[in-house]
């Protein structure tokens, strides 16, 4: 793609960055295969395609965003399919996260809007306020039919009719391996999944141990910043990373860390792009130890199972097979755990979650939901297994059938506890 930046504006980093991702684009227009917008809407600007050329003009006229290119904008998904379908190698992912920053900086929203953004941002990060908050929805939900704007009505509709007790092993401390120790690892312990569902930690702290790691959590932890990032507020974001890379490197030079492990993968994606997002070695050393717990689970070699008679849909979350690459490893772990692993057709298509997108854009998540839990269903799976809590909550919010995060099914296999999901259904 041609561009018209002046060298003055390629002065800097942020614009140079843009430009060297555009050029990059030959308008194939093989992303518009693949993305999930423009195959609910139909629209050239809702693929990336279309946002693209919005995000060229607007970044190089150096004008502040308009509402056009604002709606098209707030309508990605950010499912990274259309990276994992570029021939050519285009970084969307990079250049959306700019386009988001620029509109923050530059477009006024209207006070309902920026209200709403607002509260996301300084809830959802926080588990405390997070619980607070979902069990004030809970008391609220019976007004949802008086309530005329549809994502509020959303928001009421996501809260789940009950909450788990707070795990005493999300707070700092240090887990012994069982025998001999073969790793030392830290776990990420999210933020809204500390909230909604705790099982998934204490899941992979037992498998962990069993299977040889001492498990850190680390002091001074917190949101990695993925849903801040992605509304385009950058402060938020970046004051969140730095936190953790502190946090993270802290228990580098204490004891040694071999991994970073992270089982909520929209996390994942972005702890993995702390160099981009931050720069420097502390930032780009917790970049490079970051891994799915999956990727972590394939090298320490997963016991072989028995057949376990259960047949289980995996949904493959974006963040992890598009944002990560991490496409094969929960599917083998799975099968060599004793489960009969099954894929719904268009698995590369968002369920429609994507952070806070369910929240801000219903209609056309709703839809993507819909989508996706048909084709999870028509495989006829026992369980439905994730790896990440938003597409759990946004699947489960739609079909009768459990669903469990992959680590909870590979701890039950390897001596854990039945995973709660099931002991319910």
């Amino acid at each position: 793609m041609q561009t018209h930046f002046t060298p003055e504006q390629l002065q800097d980093p942020g614009l140079a960055r843009a430009n060297q991702i555009l050029r990059a684009c030959v308008h194939c227009g093989f992303c518009t295969a693949t993305c999930p917008t423009y195959q609910v809407l139909g629209d050239e600007l809702d693929s990336p395609r279309g946002r693209i050329y919005l995000i060229k003009e607007m970044l190089e006229s150096g004008r502040p965003a308009d509402a056009r290119t604002v709606k098209h904008i707030d309508r990605c998904l950010s499912c990274l399919a259309c990276m994992t379908t570029c021939p050519s190698g285009v970084h969307y992912m990079h250049l959306i996260d700019q386009a988001r920053a620029y509109v923050e900086q530059t477009y006024r929203r209207p006070w309902h809007d920026r209200a709403l953004r607002w509260a996301l941002a300084k809830i959802i990060p926080h588990p405390t306020r997070f619980r607070l908050a979902l069990l004030a929805a809970r008391i609220a939900r019976p007004l949802a039919p008086l309530i005329p704007d549809a994502r509020l009505r959303a928001m009421l509709a996501m809260a789940p009719k009950t909450l788990p007790p707070v795990s005493r092993n999300d707070d700092p401390q240090t887990f012994p391996a069982k025998g001999e120790r073969r790793m030392r690892v830290a776990l990420m312990t999210g933020c809204a999944q500390k909230a909604l569902n705790t099982d998934i930690n204490d899941a992979t702290i037992r498998l962990l141990r069993r299977l040889g790691c001492e498990v850190v959590v680390p002091r001074g932890m917190g949101c990695c910043g993925a849903l801040t990032h992605h509304m385009g507020r950058e402060g938020d974001s970046q004051a969140a990373a730095r936190a953790n890379v502190a946090a993270f490197m802290a228990e580098v030079r204490a004891g040694g860390l071999d991994a970073i492990v992270i089982n909520t993968s929209g996390c994942g994606t972005t702890v993995k792009d702390y160099g981009h997002m931050l720069g420097g070695v502390e930032a780009e050393t917790v970049a490079g130890l970051a891994v799915d717990v999956t990727e972590l689970l394939t090298r320490l070699g997963l016991p072989e199972g028995t057949p376990k008679g259960l047949r289980v849909a995996y949904h493959a979350a974006c963040s992890l097979q598009h944002g990560q690459k991490v496409k094969t490893a929960p599917k083998d772990l799975l099968k060599r755990a004793g489960f009969t692993v099954v894929e719904p057709a268009d698995s590369h298509l968002c369920c429609g979650s994507a952070g806070t997108y369910n929240l801000l854009q219903p209609k056309i998540s709703a839809e993507l939901k819909t989508r996706k839990v048909q084709t999870l269903e028509a495989k006829s799976p026992d369980i439905i297994a994730a790896g990440n809590i938003g597409c759990m909550m946004q699947i489960g919010s739609g079909t009768g059938v459990p669903v469990v995060h992959t680590v909870e099914l590979l701890d039950w296999a390897t001596g854990g506890p039945k995973p709660r999901a099931l002991q319910d259904g």
